[in-house]
């Protein structure tokens, strides 16, 4: 589907990011040292003038790639929109990354120069990250100069290979001019997780993505100039380019990096009370977590700003929307909102003019043909089938670098339905018009024939507490498949037939007699992606002994271990 969209229009998107660059606040950054620092937008223009000078004096051009080993901070920030003002494309990685994660990603992109802080801090300890840059320099030598900033530790004594971010930035540049650029020309790169082979390369043009956002934030969220939007997250997840995106419609971006648990289950909560926080983003597990945890933020805190939560990541369960509107706050829009990396946005999300119902995202987003099909190719409600988009749209992804002939791309989305962009996503459209998310149709269990959601299951287990996590696969067996569930028990908690006997009943009574696995087995934990998402493929090969295709996609890949071979699994 090769669709081109004003083809006669020249933009940057930085002059929009940067509008009205005045005193009003565009960054508030909380460290989880506790550190706090502010820039107005006036602040953030004169920041990015500095750096795109700089990078202009560096030789970077308009095409060439810039990349961020960088944890979620107001120098990032800076650092992607000098690149994109220049026409440059910007791509990043968290430095919690190890060397081969990085370098399997931006390994694909041959970036001239990388941004980078000399650490980070996480769950209350400080890490040192110039031994892994230097690596990862030393990997990739089409980095031509890497410059650092002070974070955890002293940037006085960096090596001679590395240039401080001070020293770099060019204090007498000139005003910005931002370089003119064509709607489809590239701005981001954006990483696959890499759980299903070697992280696609996904390339995102400037107009699109622009276009997007400002429907999503100003329409979808009801952003507006003034307020404040929190989301938590990394430099890994698309969701930190969408959050930087609010600085478009005027609104303050608030930056956290560090452990949201640190030093307790407080932290985000104390940060969106403090800042005044309008919309406050995080993920489905945070929500779960803080569900299991009994959490409850509205007998300590007004949050008399908070206006929208928003939920992404996995499906949210209809026991996580009743938590946030019993024991968060009671008066907010709570967006659900699925879409992800490939479209840098949302297919569904929320509507400010719709009602929330418990368990569903409230509508497709404006100016996309979605729907949920069948196997047929036609469109269902109240069935279960595959999420879709049927028109084409400004922020489909330019291309997959490294693909010749587009093939990756064409067999990544429109295989399944000609002409037919298939998300991956296993869906059931409401009478209500909303969307019920099932799981990742890839992960999807397929017990005598009968497609299984594994989102069904996981909230059935939600509601045990005596569970921590858990991870539920197929395995083949004699010519048909059979569920294996995986739990991680909480402290203090055995499995016993006794608890086995509770989470089968609970799944056959609330879900089917289908869904019920057929062995539930305990693991010590559940390996998870560097965005926080469950490793279900990594374990569904892992059981049935086909090879893990990218580990360095994988948080914690020494987790399989403990798939391996799992004596249980034989009989």
């Amino acid at each position: 589907m090769q669709v081109r969209f004003f083809p006669e229009a020249r933009l940057n998107i930085v002059e929009t990011f940067l509008k009205n660059a005045d005193t009003r606040e565009a960054i508030v950054f909380i460290g989880e040292d506790g550190r706090r620092t502010v820039w107005s937008r006036a602040d953030l223009k004169r920041e990015v003038e500095m750096l795109a000078a700089a990078l202009r004096d560096a030789g970077i051009e308009a095409g060439d790639h810039v990349a961020g080993f960088v944890p979620n901070m107001p120098q990032a920030v800076a650092a992607m929109l000098a690149t994109a003002s220049l026409g440059a494309i910007w791509s990043s990685c968290a430095p919690e990354s190890g060397p081969d994660v990085v370098v399997d990603r931006l390994g694909q992109i041959a970036p001239k120069l990388l941004f980078a802080a000399d650490g980070y801090f996480y769950g209350g300890k400080r890490f040192e990250t110039r031994a892994a840059i230097a690596e990862i320099a030393d990997r990739l030598p089409s980095i031509q100069q890497i410059v650092v900033w002070p974070y955890a530790y002293d940037a006085a004594d960096l090596p001679a290979c590395m240039t401080s971010y001070d020293a770099f930035k060019l204090q007498d540049a000139p005003e910005l001019d931002c370089r003119p650029m064509a709607f489809g020309d590239p701005l981001y790169v954006m990483f696959s997780s890499g759980t299903t082979g070697k992280p696609k390369c996904i390339e995102h043009c400037g107009g699109g993505t622009l276009l997007r956002m400002l429907v999503e934030h100003k329409l979808h969220c009801d952003l507006k100039p003034g307020d404040r939007m929190f989301y938590y997250t990394t430099c890994n997840w698309m969701m930190w380019n969408w959050q930087v995106a609010a600085l478009a419609s005027e609104a303050a971006i608030v930056l956290f990096d560090g452990n949201p648990m640190y030093p307790n289950r407080e932290r985000l909560f104390d940060i969106a009370e403090a800042e005044d926080v309008t919309h406050l983003g995080v993920s489905a597990k945070y929500i779960d977590t803080s569900l299991k945890r009994q959490h409850k933020p509205a007998q300590s805190y007004t949050l008399d700003s908070l206006r929208v939560v928003l939920s992404t990541g996995s499906p949210l369960s209809p026991e996580g929307f009743a938590h946030v509107y019993t024991d968060w706050k009671a008066d907010v829009q709570l967006a659900s909102i699925c879409g992800g990396t490939d479209i840098l946005g949302c297919f569904i999300g929320g509507c400010p003019l719709l009602p929330v119902h418990q368990g569903e995202i409230q509508a497709p987003m404006l100016g996309l043909d979605v729907a949920t099909l069948n196997r047929q190719g036609e469109p269902v409600e109240g069935e279960a089938g595959e999420l879709v988009c049927r028109n084409a749209h400004p922020s489909m992804p330019t291309r997959f670098l490294n693909d010749p002939g587009n093939a990756r791309y064409r067999t990544s989305y429109f295989e399944t339905f000609p002409n037919v962009w298939r998300q991956g996503d296993f869906t059931i459209r409401t009478k209500q018009g909303g969307y019920v998310v099932l799981g990742r149709s890839d992960a999807t269990l397929n017990p005598g024939g009968v497609r299984i959601g594994t989102a069904e299951i996981y909230r059935q287990l939600d509601k045990i507490d005596a569970i921590a996590d858990a991870v539920v696969v197929g395995q083949s067996v004699d010519n048909d498949v059979r569920v294996i569930l995986f739990v991680v028990l909480a402290e203090g908690v055995a499995l016993d037939d006794g608890l086995s006997a509770r989470i089968k009943t609970a799944i056959r009574k609330n879900a089917s007699p289908r869904h019920v696995p057929a062995k539930i087995l305990f693991v010590a934990d559940i390996p998870r992606t560097k965005s926080g998402k469950t490793a279900e493929l990594a374990v569904r090969d892992v059981v049935n002994k086909h090879p893990v295709r990218n580990l360095s996609g994988l948080a914690n890949p020494q987790a399989l271990a403990l798939f391996t071979d799992h004596p249980e699994l034989q009989a």
